[in-house]
């Protein structure tokens, strides 16, 4: 009884609605179903239907486009910066040298990340200001870097095109350091240390511009003060014929940043006599360079051309009537790093002969 319903109306008969006569469409028309007591199977809630997996496949592909180009700028930056950058061939050929300690295998290893960033950001900085915060000893760096930079041309490296070639400790007197040789894309081949300090691994910016007070070419040409501190190479000219004379004749050039197998500007010969601490160094200099080791014991190859040292010397430029001479005033080291120290045994007197 509850399911029937009248057959002209619609209606169930329990109501008590009177059903309409034939002909009255007026009494028929009032009895309809209202609009909202229709069946809801109707054509709208279809298009509705049709249309909301168009949204949702549009909002899907928004999200999956910005996923995507995240994921592309996050692949980006560590392919620039990467998280180890080649710490394995950082420290390649290495740990099979004898003699190497596993303290110093493990000092490599935790190193060799930490040098490649510094010297990376160093390198991606724009000006001397930004570059000085990864340099040792920056306070007192930063006046000579912003006059070397003045008078020399900045360095220009890629730090994306270098690759680690060798590395190795550094004893040197002042701490912790190592010593890197790296080769960039276009041929070019830099070495830089770096030393611990303040709990980081510092940049030695002396060691790694080759920094002089003042351009070696402009210097011997006459300019600035008649006094300077240099990092060059030096040469002994006629070592087997004179190696019974009482002075050593020394030429020193300047190095070629980039190109350690090339020289650049020429001085006048220097004697240094033989028997003065100047002279003891140089010669004993020179024998290291011969047996093919290097100053502190440093076990990377000698970047350097056969026959030519690494000095950091103060030379005097001499003016008067008899024209423009040049003296070797003092050789500070037999290398580049930004200690004071020979960083070779000196006798303290020449044997007999």
């Amino acid at each position: 009884m509850q399911d029937r319903v009248c057959t002209q109306c619609g209606h169930d008969p329990a109501l008590g609605i009177e059903a309409p006569r034939d002909g009255d469409s007026r009494t028929l028309e009032a009895h309809k179903p209202a609009a909202s007591d229709r069946p809801v199977w109707t054509h709208e809630p279809k298009r509705s239907s049709r249309k909301k997996p168009k949204r949702n496949h549009f909002i899907f592909s928004l999200i999956a486009g910005w996923v995507l180009f995240i994921i592309l700028i996050i692949a980006g930056v560590r392919r620039i910066w990467p998280e180890n950058p080649s710490q394995d061939a950082f420290v390649s050929k290495t740990p099979q040298k004898p003699g190497l300690s596993a303290a110093d295998v493990a000092l490599l290893n935790e190193v060799a990340p930490l040098a490649s960033r510094s010297l990376f950001e160093f390198l991606s900085a724009g000006t001397p200001e930004a570059r000085n915060q990864f340099v040792l000893n920056p306070i007192t760096t930063a006046a000579r870097m912003a006059r070397f930079y003045d008078l020399n041309p900045q360095v220009t490296l890629v730090p994306q095109s270098l690759s680690p070639a060798h590395s190795a400790i550094l004893n040197l007197p002042t701490g912790r350091a190592i010593e890197t040789n790296w080769k960039s894309a276009d041929g070019r081949v830099v070495d830089a240390v770096f030393v611990e300090q303040d709990e980081e691994w510092r940049l030695d910016w002396e060691h790694f511009v080759r920094f002089s007070t003042y351009p070696w070419s402009l210097f011997l040409a006459g300019s600035d003060e008649p006094e300077g501190e240099f990092r060059l190479l030096a040469r002994l000219r006629l070592a087997d014929e004179r190696s019974d004379a009482d002075d050593l004749s020394i030429v020193l050039y300047a190095p070629v940043f980039g190109a350690p197998d090339q020289t650049g500007f020429q001085s006048p010969e220097f004697l240094v006599k033989r028997d003065t601490p100047n002279g003891r160094l140089l010669d004993a200099a020179f024998k290291l360079e011969k047996s093919g080791s290097r100053v502190f014991g440093v076990d990377t190859p000698n970047p350097n051309p056969e026959g030519l040292i690494r000095v950091r010397v103060k030379v005097r430029r001499i003016e008067d009537d008899q024209g423009r001479r040049f003296e070797l005033l003092d050789v500070i080291a037999c290398h580049w790093y930004s200690v004071d120290v020979p960083g070779v045994e000196i006798p303290e007197a020449l044997p007999e002969k």
